[in-house]
């Protein structure tokens, strides 16, 4: 693999997990995504780095689909309501979700794979085989 590819992959998960970092928190205050945006960038170091600028296209597209979001994941989560799943995974799933349906430069399988290997380094052990199904789901029907 080029260096140039490669370093952009690993730019997008950066961005990828800090997007996950301000949604959770967001998620788990009752807050505005927009508003814990801003304390984040206060508390990290400066120059921020290149790829917190896809960081706060995910925050901000999430934030401004996320009724459409939430809609999507609670039809296609089977047996399982928004409410009750790993804050972890509900937020992990919004980023695949809005990156599946409003990011035209991110291929399918990039969005469900990179979700999928954050639950696997932040979440349960159930919780990649979970968002890799419902994001296959939601990815089947976006593309109808």
């Amino acid at each position: 693999m080029a260096e140039g590819p490669k370093k952009e992959r690993l730019a997008r998960r950066k961005a990828r997990k800090r997007a996950l970092d301000v949604l959770f928190e967001a998620d788990l205050r009752d807050l505005p995504p927009g508003q814990v945006l801003l304390t984040y960038l206060d508390r990290i170091a400066r120059p921020h780095p290149e790829h917190l600028e896809y960081s706060k296209t995910l925050i901000d597209g999430v934030a401004k689909n996320l009724d459409r979001i939430d809609e999507l994941i609670a039809s296609y989560a089977e047996g399982w309501t928004i409410d009750r799943m790993p804050t972890v995974d509900r937020n992990l799933a919004r980023i695949a979700v809005y990156e599946l349906l409003y990011e035209a430069d991110v291929d399918d399988p990039v969005a469900i794979t990179e979700a999928v290997e954050l639950a696997k380094e932040m979440s349960t052990d159930d919780s990649p085989r979970f968002l890799n199904g419902l994001l296959d789901r939601i990815a089947a029907f976006a593309t109808r």
